[in-house]
């Protein structure tokens, strides 16, 4: 199979006969037992339109086809295209301390975090009464280092274990919603309210069952439908606790809605849903897009936000989706690339005044195929001063068979 023969087209563009290769929405965990699969019928093109499929990509290889169709390869190149355009004129975010600095602290305060969810969540398993005071108080000194730097939080917060998804994946959440927040000038307060509901935005999954929710594979259409009831229950065992605002609720009955009405549990659209649950969506996709699981491989970053930004021109807020990918960057540190030298690197720390140009370490020959001793690169400076080459695209780990984290210098 060729790359050219996988196209995308739009929901009212399928056809029986036709080949889906991509649903294309990882992101709604859609209950559809096969993601590839023959249109045999009217019936089955009814059933991804009632659930809010907008694009998708077929496989003319092997079946029908429409004419004109662009490539998946075409449109990555399109979006890639529209991201660096947007983020070559980005300002860095204003920090007030040196990232090797605030590491050791945002790594302390990263796990008093987790211990802190993993206990709340677990007493919520258990049926005893909610504790969110340590809550509150962790959250306070995490704002703080986001006011200091806040990829510090960023880069810790996306080394995560996949045996335990459902803690790391609530703490990463609140981690990502605070420096998403405040890279938008949210006050102080404003900050403690959206790092409180991104870390039990997902509390009310400890009312599923446990072989629902931890299990390794695809879920059925009753199954899926168990586990989107998690939205509720989460409104159900926050409601009334003076610690839990009407931000932080909305982050936990809203990370799901989609602006197009597609979502759930309340099928909101448009300006209908809140900014905060705007950014809880946009937040939430990225890092389950990215965050390894038991059953699949997390994707690299710079491939998580082509898909958030392809997605915004339906599910998610269009221009709260720019925000985040100037939040985050092109190349989010700890991101594998390519260097036009034919060397690998890893994103060590982003530049002033050029997201595109940042500070790298490399530490791969591609041509020689070996490691080689790691050097610090500064992109945005010439050759004979610390830099001298160029990001040509990023790269999947898996490729190449290695850890781009293990050569990250904290």
């Amino acid at each position: 199979m060729t790359h050219n023969t996988i196209r995308k087209i739009t929901i009212s563009q399928l056809q029986v006969g036709m080949f889906v290769h991509d649903l294309d929405c990882g992101w709604m965990a859609h209950p559809f037992l096969r993601s590839r699969f023959m249109v045999r019928d009217e019936a089955q093109i009814a059933a991804l339109k009632a659930h809010g499929l907008a694009d998708l990509y077929i496989d003319t290889a092997r079946g029908r086809t429409v004419a004109d169709a662009p490539t998946r390869a075409a449109v990555s190149a399109q979006l890639q295209q529209e991201i660096t355009a947007l983020v070559a004129s980005a300002p860095p975010p204003a920090v007030r301390c040196e990232l090797q600095s605030e590491l050791p602290r945002a790594q302390k305060l990263l796990d008093e975090a987790n211990r802190v969810v993993r206990r709340i969540m677990t007493d919520c398993r258990l049926g005893a009464q909610l504790e969110l005071a340590p809550l509150q108080e962790v959250m306070d000194s995490l704002a703080g280092s986001v006011l200091r730097n806040p990829m510090a939080l960023t880069v810790l917060g996306s080394i995560k274990r996949k045996d335990d998804y459902t803690f790391c994946h609530s703490v990463s959440v609140g981690v990502l919603l605070l420096a998403f927040e405040h890279s938008r000038g949210a006050t102080a307060e404003a900050l403690l309210q959206v790092g409180i509901g991104g870390m039990v935005h997902d509390i009310g999954k400890m009312r599923i069952p446990p072989q629902i929710l931890n299990k390794p594979g695809k879920l059925s259409p009753e199954e899926f439908a168990v586990m989107r009831s998690h939205v509720t229950h989460s409104g159900e065992i926050l409601a009334g606790h003076a610690e839990v605002s009407g931000i932080a609720l909305d982050i936990a009955m809203q990370h799901h809605e989609r602006f197009d009405g597609s979502g759930y549990p309340y099928a909101l659209a448009g300006e209908a849903i809140s900014p905060a649950g705007q950014a809880a969506a946009i937040v939430d996709v990225y890092d389950a897009l990215t965050s390894d699981r038991c059953y699949h491989r997390g994707m690299p970053a710079p491939l998580a936000l082509q898909k958030i930004f392809e997605w915004s021109h339906h599910h998610l807020h269009p221009d709260t989706v720019r925000a985040f990918v100037r939040c985050v960057g092109i190349y989010p540190v700890g991101t594998l690339v390519l260097l036009e030298s034919g060397r690998l690197a890893v994103v060590q720390e982003h530049n002033d005044g050029d997201l595109t140009r940042p500070t790298v370490r490399v530490f791969y020959s591609c041509r020689q195929r070996c490691y080689i001793p790691p050097l610090l690169l500064d992109l945005s400076r010439p050759l004979g001063f610390g830099g001298g080459d160029r990001i040509v695209k990023n790269e999947n780990p898996g490729k190449w068979g290695v850890d781009p984290l293990r050569f990250l210098q904290f």
